[in-house]
């Protein structure tokens, strides 16, 4: 899959500086780790991206539109890169 457009969208609480140090210090996971995961649970293109902090946790959220135009959000979480959970997006 070749670059896209897509939307970073960074929370309130992180800027995109501080992901950027998180990211190459190493406390979290690389963003390209994260999409390949998520590619391969969900086939589709990618919409927005997002890293976060719920309840002190530190999330990627990914949003994906699969061939049948339903969007997709996705949850992993960016110290480890765990998958936490997939739901349909309203």
């Amino acid at each position: 899959m070749g670059i896209l457009p897509v939307s970073w969208v960074m929370s309130k609480d992180l800027s995109h500086d501080e992901a950027q140090r998180l990211q190459a210090s190493g406390a979290i996971v690389p963003l390209e780790q994260v999409l390949e995961q998520a590619r391969a649970r969900m086939p589709g293109r990618l919409l927005e991206l997002e890293l976060e902090r719920e309840h002190g946790m530190l999330i990627y959220e990914i949003e994906i539109i699969d061939a049948d135009g339903i969007v997709w959000e996705l949850e992993f979480n960016a110290v480890n890169g765990e998958f936490l959970r997939l739901k349909q997006d309203d």
